[in-house]
């Protein structure tokens, strides 16, 4: 890994703890979110050429507190506040300086409420946040979104004017507003641990740094709203799936496949607390939401000693509930999966193909996927080799892509003679 390389990866790890410290100062998410990103340029002009600090967290958020004297000064309004910047600064020490970028939950979840402020459309409070929060690129986060990246662009641009303007206080929502703002919060939590579960850009296949972050904010969130099941079942199923980060890839990096995965070696740990996790949402005795429904399907998978031993069934019909309170193309595909198991490929096959002229899905990658793997199942090589290609050209990492061309690489070695 190269110097800048480096850069980044730093830039990832400690960019979210810096904005958060930066808007609790200063008051302004955007402003700090700008002053961040200039300490981050500044790195990318000196490390190169003095090497990367011992502390280079400390460096940024010393650096970006700079910035944000020199911008005070500069304005009239502002002068105080550099003179009570500067001082607190001055008092500082360099072991002072790190201890600020220390994991504080209430930073980073103070800033998550605020990025998911009620002024925002929820799309926005999601791409604001995954932004700030997760450190995701634009291209990242429009590939979670399924729409184009100069449109999520333009979302968060919009979204950090619109906290400008209506001047959003940095402070955590009362008590009694918690519940109200906490969907949109679980939203983000959940689609960064996407985003580490199952990257959509990069080398890198799985990111457990970010999967990590998003099941310590989940746990903090269940903390903070005892009474709340979702939040128990988001963190179920985030911790359910963590569960099976040993075994989905192999020693170089390439994704394994569910079915091909040693569950001996998955993590016993987080599959207790997991599955406890999943109790006490039901113990709360409230309708099922989509995170607790989720959270039940990967907990038969996590039940299950062996791939055959899944009971499909009830996949299934978890499926069919989480498609009725929550209808996505997305959903419905993976019912499709589950539909292979239970009623076989044809049944599946037609699942699959219903979901062919929904433009949300035009291009996922997984639907070709899947629908590679079922014609495989049903003998049709051509026409699964062919899906593969296609689905290789949308995948958004180069380690997919190559398992998907090597699959159909074998689907054209394996065909039947007279085909």
């Amino acid at each position: 890994m190269d110097v800048r390389q480096s850069i980044g990866a730093v830039w990832r790890i400690e960019s979210p703890q810096i904005i958060a410290t930066l808007a609790r100062q200063i008051g302004d998410v955007a402003i700090a979110e700008d002053l961040a990103s200039e300490a981050f340029v500044a790195a990318l002009e000196q490390w190169p050429r003095d090497g990367i600090p011992p502390r280079p967290g400390a460096w940024l958020m010393s650096t970006a507190r700079h910035k944000a004297i020199d911008r005070a000064r500069r304005e009239e309004a502002g002068r105080c506040k550099a003179a009570l910047l500067a001082a607190d600064l001055d008092d500082r020490t360099p072991d002072a300086a790190e201890q600020a970028l220390d994991p504080i939950p209430d930073d980073l979840l103070t800033l998550i409420f605020i990025a998911c402020h009620p002024v925002l459309s929820l799309e926005s409070r999601v791409a604001l946040t995954l932004r700030l929060v997760a450190g995701l690129t634009t291209e990242e986060i429009a590939h979670a979104f399924l729409v184009p990246s100069a449109t999520l662009g333009q979302r968060i641009s919009r979204a950090k004017r619109t906290l400008s303007e209506a001047r959003v206080p940095f402070e955590s929502p009362q008590p009694g507003e918690l519940p109200a703002r906490v969907s949109a919060v679980l939203e983000v939590v959940y689609l960064v641990f996407n985003e580490g579960y199952s990257a959509t850009s990069g080398e890198r296949w799985v990111r457990r740094d970010l999967a990590l972050e998003a099941t310590r904010l989940g746990r903090v969130l269940a903390g903070l709203l005892p009474r709340e099941p979702e939040v128990f079942g988001l963190v179920a199923l985030m911790e359910l799936q963590a569960s099976r980060f040993p075994t989905r890839t192999d020693a170089d990096g390439a994704p394994v496949l569910l079915e091909h995965q040693d569950r001996t070696r998955w993590d016993r740990t987080l599959i207790t607390h997991g599955l406890a996790m999943l109790d006490q949402a039901t113990g709360l005795r409230r309708l099922l939401g989509p995170y607790t429904l989720q959270a039940a399907i990967a907990a038969y998978h996590a039940r299950a000693a062996t791939f055959a031993d899944t009971d499909w069934a009830a996949i299934v019909a978890l499926y069919d509930a989480l498609a009725h309170l929550t209808p996505s193309p997305v959903i419905e595909l993976n019912r499709a999966v589950a539909l292979l198991y239970t009623d076989g490929p044809e049944a599946a096959l037609a699942a699959a193909d219903s979901l062919r002229e929904d433009r949300r899905l035009a291009r996922y990658h997984l639907l070709g996927a899947v629908r590679g793997d079922i014609l495989l199942r049903l003998g049709r090589n051509t026409e699964a080799a062919e899906e593969l290609e296609r689905a290789a050209q949308l995948a958004p990492t180069r380690r997919e892509r190559r398992l998907l061309l090597e699959r159909m690489a074998q689907a054209l070695a394996d065909r039947p003679a007279d085909r």
